[in-house]
């Protein structure tokens, strides 16, 4: 839609444009053509020597001022005089006057009139009478004034008129400004899309929820002899990317029905009134097709709560929604016209969308698990010529927390990145790369770092690497790099856990902490100094143990507390605090305290394990990037010194290590 969108801002500027050159050119050319008087302005003693040399032909004396026009430039003068050579000016000759006005006033245009400023001259009208002037209209006439009304405000007006119709007919898609109350649904039936539920992999809860509705539209005698009704209206919920168009599409393609698509954003209009007539269209089309499918994306853009925020609850979005609510109270839902929306942001809707007999069901489309993820792989994967002895597990292991749209983003960037390397299949190698650049960005293959820089980014990396092997339970390293990537990280450190988990232990939260500081430490502990390669590190290491102490009541000080909560669990981990300030102080000093106690626990790990430290930190300079299995033989090769087990914290109790995080970077 965006390119249409560019297009109509495009052509209601060619349009401005073309309106603003027509109007200066009639300012310029017709304008001043038809309201020029082709008059000069002369001095009266100018006057008197034409008198004189009896050059004037005719004349008009006004009360202020005096026309009159030249012989010499008329060309062959016109005069009536009689045997005495007077001029005769008498009833006898009115026609001959007349004649000479018309003929006079139809030549203004090219024969030039004289003005001057009349003066108190008792003597002109004898100088008049000897020179021979004859006494006729010469002024020029005046302008028509309904002419001169329709040149100044009807052509405008009208042009701006078609202007305006013009542009309404093309944001009304050929409709003109009628066309504002008209739903501009995409309708897609079967044979278009072609989408099942086989094409929908990792949402198996979500579409055993809609298996219900497919079957009803398949057999609704069965459920119309029992007495039931199908459910009006089913919600999705999710994170973005996790697949809920697909869904809507999926059922629509299993009932064989058509199926309605409008964007929320669609509904809204300039002009009040006109999203709540595009609700009463839509509904009109959809029971006409019944039975179908009507698909509202964004539906949080015109169902937001209701707040009385607008002039007396009159503005544009409150009558949409007023409207979406009775519509879905009006149709009957027997004829099997199913409304599914869907949203990332529940919390914003209004209670009346929600309550029984609109939208019915709630149905949520989370971020796909482990095994989720290893069957979207192989969906999208189907598309693509790839090698056989593809590892799909691993790549789902390696992309925790990633959507079904992330993906298909990397299954795409592993076929780009085989046809850049002129390859026709696409291999292990390209799926893994693939990962790192949607989690690191590309290579940044001309980036120019000093030795010493890259030795601090060698041992910082290492750090976090052997921190996390130094530590049970810990998900194993599956890289480590010093590659700068164009995301910012100058080197990161991987994980991949070898299954997947759901909860996390207060051990393993802190553990994961001493794994953020890993880095840092080793920093410290070879150079006695720090850089600001640790600030991701820091970012994580303080979020973790603030949600120990705020969310996740692991504090021996608050307890079973909730003192925070987060605003909008599907599009951001913003959160807010609900508790006093003298609180809040004292979270913050809880925070620290962890911290702190999570890096001394790393610089006791890395300190009792220096020899580990510098015989891989010097591989991985040599080599840039080390594999997991490299990592660990090193680790094993080199001699244990006595403190290498001792890895346990008196306070906490623990050596464990999560399976998150994926990586660590250094920025």
């Amino acid at each position: 839609m965006k390119p249409k969108k560019n297009n109509n801002k495009r052509s209601i500027l060619i349009y401005c444009a073309i309106v603003v050159v027509l109007l200066l050119i009639i300012n310029s050319l017709i304008m001043p053509s038809m309201f020029s008087n082709n008059v000069e302005d002369v001095s009266y003693n100018t006057f008197l020597e034409q008198l004189d040399k009896k050059n004037i032909d005719e004349v008009q004396v006004e009360d202020d001022e005096i026309y009159y026009s030249l012989k010499s430039e008329k060309g062959e003068a016109e005069s009536s005089t009689d045997s005495s050579g007077n001029s005769q000016t008498s009833a006898a000759n009115a026609d001959d006057f007349a004649r000479r006005l018309e003929s006079i006033v139809g030549s203004t245009s090219t024969h030039k009139v004289y003005r001057t400023v009349r003066m108190d001259d008792s003597e002109l009208v004898q100088r008049l009478y000897e020179s021979g002037a004859t006494f006729s209209q010469v002024k020029p006439p005046e302008a028509n004034l309904w002419l001169m009304m329709l040149m100044s405000y009807g052509i405008p007006i009208l042009l701006f008129v078609l202007v305006w119709r013009l542009m309404m007919r093309r944001m009304g898609g050929g409709g003109g400004a009628m066309s504002f109350g008209k739903a501009n649904a995409k309708v897609y039936v079967k044979a278009q899309t072609g989408i099942t539920f086989a094409d929908v992999a990792g949402q198996d809860e979500a579409k055993e929820s809609l298996t219900e509705i497919v079957d009803f539209l398949h057999n609704p005698q069965k459920y119309a002899d029992i007495g039931a009704t199908l459910p009006k209206g089913a919600l999705l919920v999710g994170p973005p990317g996790t697949g809920k168009t697909l869904l809507a599409k999926a059922v629509a393609g299993e009932g064989n029905v058509p199926f309605f698509s409008i964007s929320g954003s669609e509904f809204v209009e300039m002009f009040v009134g006109m999203g709540a007539a595009k609700v009463r269209d839509l509904f009109k089309q959809a029971n006409e097709k019944a039975p179908c499918i009507v698909f509202i994306d964004e539906i949080d853009t015109i169902g937001k709560k209701r707040d009385g925020s607008g002039l007396g609850g009159n503005d544009e979005r409150e009558q949409t929604l007023n409207q979406l609510l009775s519509e879905m109270d009006g149709f009957d839902g027997k004829k099997g016209v199913v409304i599914l929306a869907a949203t990332n942001r529940p919390e914003t809707l209004d209670k009346a969308l929600l309550r029984p007999g609109r939208f019915d069901r709630r149905i949520p489309v989370e971020l796909p698990d482990l095994k989720g993820r290893e069957a979207i792989l192989r969906v999208h994967a189907k598309k693509i010529r790839m090698v056989d002895n593809i590892d799909f597990s691993l790549i789902a292991r390696s992309t925790s927390g990633a959507s079904g749209a992330e993906l298909a983003n990397i299954i795409n960037e592993a076929a780009l990145r085989a046809v850049r390397c002129r390859r026709m299949q696409v291999t292990q190698t390209d799926l893994e790369e693939s990962v790192e650049v949607i989690l690191a960005g590309q290579q940044r293959k001309g980036a120019v770092i000093s030795q010493h820089e890259k030795e601090v980014i060698a041992y910082h990396e290492v750090g976090h690497a052997m921190v996390a092997a130094l530590q049970k339970n810990s998900a194993p390293v599956h890289k480590i790099t010093i590659i700068p990537r164009t995301s910012g990280a100058l080197g990161y450190t991987m994980q991949v856990d070898e299954e997947e988990r759901v909860l996390m232990t207060q051990e393993e939260a802190f553990n994961k902490i001493v794994t953020f500081t890993g880095g840092r430490a080793a920093e410290a502990l070879m150079f006695d100094s720090i850089t600001t390669g640790a600030s991701n590190d820091i970012e994580q290491a303080t979020r973790i143990a603030r949600a120990m102490i705020t969310r996740f009541g692991m504090s021996d000080k608050f307890g079973m507390v909730a003192l925070e909560s987060v605003n909008n669990p599907y599009l951001s981990a913003d959160t807010s605090l609900s508790c006093s300030q003298e609180t809040a102080t004292q979270i913050d000093q809880e925070v620290i305290a962890l911290v702190a106690q999570a890096y001394d626990k790393a610089i006791e790990l890395l300190r009792s394990n220096m020899r580990r430290l510098n015989t891989i930190s010097r591989f991985l300079l040599e080599r840039e990037t080390l594999t997991g299995e490299e990592f660990m033989e090193l680790f094993n090769e080199c001699e244990e010194e006595p403190k290498a087990l001792e890895t346990g914290d008196p306070e906490t109790g623990t050596t464990e290590e999560p399976a998150e995080p994926a990586s660590t970077e250094t920025e």
